[in-house]
């Protein structure tokens, strides 16, 4: 390539869910305001490793570039971060990109997060409504609520709290900062009270609140600043209500 300036990544790959993973290095051309994706994106459309042979593409994942759908999860200079809010300016290098490594890995940078989302549903992580008529105007909430339930409602299931959270693991069957922060958020909700006392059961069993370790890498690395740890703090005081309220029936 010359004189010209580029970028070099190390990419940790996997040709299948069964192989070994490896690791490949690129150079790729810079231009200003460029991203992990859009790096990627160069690779994809000229598959030439850093020694000049041809090479496969990278395969990642990857939906709104906006950080907002939290597809592009993947652990980069040994962070867990949304690849496309990852500015190649702002990364040293070599820019050394790899898989989650707390979901099963698919193909290279892509990975299979359906246990997370199977949390969601043993907790029961949405409002139930009956039916698809109109209802009229939903329940208004305190304004006070409604700020804090915003942000919680921000969480785009991307992951990054499980891949820092070092009781997630394959030895354990904690679900994670991600599913416990939104019991947390449909318990506040007033149609999601209904189900409340159900969601707080969900988590007072096995891999649910006392799995937490409080070690509080989750809030480090969250992409939306989501206070998860107080979300954590508030579940221990509601599940402790809910144990005496089983208790004395």
């Amino acid at each position: 390539m010359g004189t010209e300036k580029t970028i070099h990544l190390i990419i940790t790959r996997q040709k299948d869910a069964k192989s070994a993973p490896y690791t490949e290095e690129f150079m790729v051309p810079y231009r200003s305001n460029m991203n992990i994706i859009s790096a990627l994106m160069e690779i994809q459309k000229n598959p030439v490793n850093a020694k000049g042979e041809k090479t496969t593409p990278v395969i990642w994942e990857s939906v709104c570039l906006e950080e907002v759908c939290g597809a592009c999860s993947m652990v980069i200079n040994g962070k867990p971060r949304q690849a496309c809010s990852s500015l190649i300016d702002q990364l040293d290098q070599p820019i050394r990109i790899a898989p989650l490594a707390t979901f099963p890995v698919m193909r290279d940078l892509l990975i299979d997060r359906s246990w997370m989302f199977n949390a969601l549903k043993k907790v029961k992580a949405w409002i139930p409504i009956d039916g698809s008529h109109d209802l009229g105007p939903g329940p208004r909430m305190p304004e006070k609520t409604r700020q804090w339930a915003y942000e919680l409602s921000k969480c785009m299931t991307c992951g990054c709290c499980l891949e820092a959270c070092p009781n997630v693991n394959d030895k354990s069957n904690f679900i994670g900062p991600a599913p416990l922060s939104q019991v947390r958020l449909f318990n506040a909700h007033p149609t999601g009270a209904m189900h409340k006392e159900e969601r707080l059961m969900a988590i007072m069993g096995e891999g649910g609140l006392t799995s937490c370790g409080n070690s509080q890498n989750c809030v480090e690395v969250c992409p939306k600043g989501i206070p998860l740890t107080t979300s954590i703090a508030d579940l221990n005081r509601q599940t402790t209500i809910q144990s005496l309220k089983n208790f004395f029936g």
